[in-house]
């Protein structure tokens, strides 16, 4: 005897079988990643010195050019969940650099 398929309601954009944790984990983690990228660099600047200028002026110019990035990377059609796991990528390369 052949299976009997169900009649399943259609998905919608708030059905729970196309709701995905993924991008909102995303979001936690860069906004964590962040937070220790920012303090890292608190601490540096408040060194003060040749080095905490140096990083103050990387900071603003890394920022300028994520933010541009990002921007065209969403006018060109990428996702958002794409474009913060872009940024997630930049905040660990910091963190590491800062870590050392």
């Amino acid at each position: 005897m052949p299976k009997r398929r169900r009649n399943l309601p259609e998905a919608s954009a708030f059905s729970p079988r196309m709701f995905s944790l993924a991008p909102w984990y995303n979001l936690a983690m860069l906004a964590a990643e962040s937070q220790r990228v920012i303090w890292l660099r608190s601490v540096k600047l408040a060194a003060g010195g040749e080095h905490a200028l140096e990083e103050a002026q990387l900071m603003i110019s890394e920022k300028a050019f994520a933010a541009f990035g990002a921007a065209g990377r969403l006018a060109m059609g990428d996702s958002p969940d794409r474009i913060v796991s872009g940024y997630r990528k930049k905040v660990r390369a910091n963190a590491r650099r800062l870590s050392r």
